[in-house]
């Protein structure tokens, strides 16, 4: 029997979870604090408070086997959690939290508990568009992020003619699923039978990403501030002319003195002019016996030099203790070229900076707000930060946008990352560019008309992570093709496990699924190995399946699947 799901919360990510579990095939119950326009949903939606114990009850809690948590407010999700845990202990709960600390750490405390954040499922998403791959999902292996990509064989396509059989042992590569442009075969049957990709025919591919080499060395990086010390003037500026007018004051002040009484020297003519201005003092004799003149220019030199000196130390304190030594020093590091530039650092643009920061790219943040949370974590990494309105054209020079390789606008603003956008396209109309939109309807549209390379949704993106998740087990990616949607596990294999003793390639055929590899004994074996292996009792085996076959593993305990087997290094 399938099991029972319940979605709490059909705001805009919620519904697009309830919507595609129903869609593949799972019994599935929402909760939602008001009627929903789609009138044909009412007889699986449950009106009321959302934490509210009667409302949780009246969908089934006690009989339902996973809760998935979907609101955009942590503090209702976690009451929601509180008080589901006290009608169903045993319930396995979906959570869906910014908060990506507290979600590590219900993990951590709470058993069945799996926490995801719409932040980082989509961020990964927008970076490899931005790397120039369309991605459809992500897949995580070998402690990288892989995207998973749909290729379709045309005329002129490389592999056009090639058997599948030769794709499928390439361990960078990995073959997700097989859609032939007629009739249904199974992946595993094609590359047995030695099938020939035809013209229409869709392969579902996970490649493994690129790490750069990094970075610039130190000596690399002190050289690329000095070439940009152009950048010093508009941030210090203001100090260099309070202070060359302090010079110039003692200037004329020492050379004042030393031509009223040649007998001053000019280093004491100096001293009593530096004492004077600064209000340390010092050879007061200079200016006591001198006429009413001059002792009326010590006086308009004395009340000027303090307010000169005022004003400097107050912009030196700001220079060095406030944001403008760092808004120079993050000047004075953005590229020269090919890099990234990533216009606001909520969420979702954190995640995104991260991302290309941990594959060895170069990257840029465009952020208005000075007091943004994620601006310390951004520059501890080496990260430069350019304070400025991103839709300027000033802001965008300065990030050197001409000679970037992408600009991904991902503010939380909708309009904010259209008007960025179009900016960046008329600085530079070749730049690849990445827009962030919450309305994957208009999504489609922003992008046909403007002709920017990606226009996505992070909510479209990662539902269907949270589908999957709510499907079974620990999952490792997932992605969409048409209105399938297919997702990546890990199953440890024992003794009572269907899958015990068996083939993998007999089982693969059966099941509909296609086995990535296998982790037994301290090692992994891949390829034509892993498709004549016999499981075993201890043996973890990752594959890829749709989301309507999970009933096949759903029989099997909870124990058995991911949740506590370790990622592969």
């Amino acid at each position: 029997m399938k099991p029972r799901i319940i979605v709490c919360g059909l705001g805009r990510t919620g519904y697009k979870i309830f919507g595609l579990l129903r869609q593949q095939g799972a019994a599935v119950v929402g909760i939602h604090y008001k009627p929903l326009v789609e009138e044909e949903e009412a007889e699986d939606v449950v009106i009321g408070n959302l934490s509210s114990a009667s409302t949780l009850l009246a969908a089934g809690i006690q009989k339902a086997n996973t809760l998935v948590l979907a609101s955009n407010d942590d503090a209702l999700n976690l009451a929601i959690l509180t008080q589901a845990r006290v009608l169903n202990p045993r319930i396995r709960i979906i959570n869906r939290l910014f908060n990506s600390g507290l979600g590590d750490r219900l993990d951590q405390t709470l058993p069945n508990h799996v926490s995801l954040s719409v932040s980082a499922l989509a961020a990964p998403v927008f970076a490899f568009a931005a790397l120039g791959n369309k991605a459809i999902g992500q897949l995580r292996l070998f402690n990288q992020t892989w995207p998973i990509y749909e290729e379709v064989i045309h005329e002129n396509h490389p592999w056009l003619g090639r058997h599948l059989s030769e794709l499928w042992d390439e361990r960078s590569r990995m073959l997700i699923y097989y859609l032939p442009v007629n009739g249904r075969v199974a992946l595993v049957s094609a590359v047995i039978e030695g099938r020939k990709l035809q013209v229409g025919d869709r392969l579902i591919i996970g490649t493994q990403p690129n790490v750069r080499n990094r970075r610039n060395s130190w000596l690399r990086k002190f050289l690329k501030v000095l070439t940009n010390l152009r950048q010093f003037q508009n941030h210090a500026q203001p100090i260099l002319v309070v202070t060359l007018t302090l010079f110039v004051m003692i200037f004329l002040a020492t050379l004042t003195y030393v031509c009223f009484d040649t007998n001053i020297s000019a280093v004491d003519a100096l001293y009593f002019s530096v004492g004077m201005i600064t209000g340390a003092g010092g050879q007061e004799q200079v200016a006591e016996k001198a006429p009413d003149s001059i002792k009326l220019f010590t006086v308009v030199m004395m009340l000027v030099g303090a307010g000169v000196i005022g004003i400097c130390y107050a912009l030196l304190n700001d220079f060095v203790l406030g944001t403008r030594l760092k808004q120079f020093w993050d000047a004075a590091r953005v590229p020269a070229r090919n890099h990234y530039i990533v216009c606001g650092l909520g969420g979702v643009g954190v995640q995104i900076v991260n991302h290309l920061h941990c594959h060895g790219h170069e990257v840029v943040v465009i952020e208005h707000d000075l007091n943004n949370r994620f601006l310390n974590i951004v520059r501890s990494q080496g990260i430069p930060v350019i304070h400025g309105d991103a839709s300027l054209s000033a802001t965008l020079t300065a990030a050197n946008i001409q000679k970037a390789e992408a600009l991904l606008a991902v503010t939380s603003d909708d309009t904010a990352n259209l008007q960025i956008a179009l900016s960046a396209k008329n600085l530079t109309p070749k730049l690849s560019t990445v827009v962030r939109n919450q309305d994957p309807h208009f999504s489609q549209m922003v992008q046909q008309v403007f002709e920017f390379q990606s226009v996505l949704c992070p909510a479209e993106l990662a539902t269907p992570s949270f589908a999957a998740a709510a499907l079974g087990g620990r999952i490792l990616g997932n992605g969409m093709t048409r209105d399938t949607l297919w997702v990546a596990l890990a199953t440890l294999i024992t003794p009572k496990h269907p899958f015990c003793g068996r083939r993998v390639k007999e089982i693969a055929i059966d099941a509909d699924f296609v086995p990535l590899y296998i982790e037994t004994n301290c090692q992994t074996i891949h390829a034509w190995d892993l498709l004549e292996t016999c499981l075993s009792a201890g043996d973890v085996l990752y594959l890829t399946m749709p989301a309507s076959g999970l009933d096949q593993l759903w029989r099997v305990a909870a124990t058995q699947l991911i949740a506590n087997v370790g990622m592969p290094t």
